[in-house]
């Protein structure tokens, strides 16, 4: 199997946006499409990712306003990648990419544990109105606030299992989380794909469903470190 062939197969269906501006940006981090060079055509791209072309639109649409790639009309238009690619984090700034892993092999285990135990809870009703208040707030909150609403959703998760302890960890994981965020651009179709998830989550939290609650945080941790891994590794 080619380079392209490996990069350019099936996406999971879950977190098709983020795995696919993943799969685009390892694409042209790794020459596997050069400086200046057209990537497959739409139909063909979006057939061997097995997404349908607005997602591949909205991930091309990412790429380019991160400075990746541009798309060109015309008769030999398509999407090229730029000649010159973003300067990457400064070195004071630079994750060891372990120290990338380490921290999104924490943040799953912790979170999506965090999920399971708050769903099998009996939950007061002020813990469920700290979970819909939060994830209001999350969901309606600007672009600019919208690191700190996440954390807070996030935090009150961990918060209505009870645990104090777990509460610490997943403040301290989210932390760390947030400093790599911080490198990267802020992607709208992931943050309303990240809404619908939340949504999900505190859906299955609320109607006591663990193993739904575990699987839907899983799918929304995977979401981001999917755009972690494209943009810093």
């Amino acid at each position: 199997m080619s380079a392209g062939e490996a990069l350019f197969r099936p996406v999971r269906a879950g977190n098709a946006f983020e795995e696919t501006v993943e799969r685009l940006l390892q694409a042209v981090r790794l020459g596997v499409v050069g400086a200046g060079e057209r990537l497959p055509a739409e139909r063909e791209l979006a057939e061997r990712l097995g997404i349908s072309r607005v997602t591949l639109r909205e991930a091309i649409r990412a790429l380019a306003d991160a400075g990746y790639v541009e798309s060109r009309r015309g008769r030999y238009g398509g999407t090229f990648v730029n000649e010159v690619l973003p300067v990457p984090p400064s070195p004071a700034r630079m994750r060891d990419p372990g120290v990338l892993e380490d921290t999104l092999a924490l943040r799953h285990v912790l979170e999506t544990g965090a999920a399971e135990l708050a769903a099998a809870r009996s939950l007061s009703p002020a813990d469920r109105r700290h979970l819909t208040g939060t994830l209001a707030e999350a969901c309606t909150t600007s672009v600019d606030d919208y690191r700190r609403r996440d954390s807070r959703l996030h935090l009150a998760i961990a918060e209505v299992t009870g645990s104090a302890s777990l509460t610490s960890a997943v403040a301290d994981v989210r932390m760390r989380v947030n400093q790599l965020l911080d490198e990267i651009p802020l992607l709208e179709p992931n943050l309303e794909h990240s809404n619908a998830q939340h949504e999900a989550i505190v859906d299955a939290i609320l109607a006591g469903d663990p193993a739904a609650a575990r699987g839907a945080m899983a799918e929304h941790v995977e979401g981001t470190a999917s755009l972690l891994r494209g943009f810093l590794e």
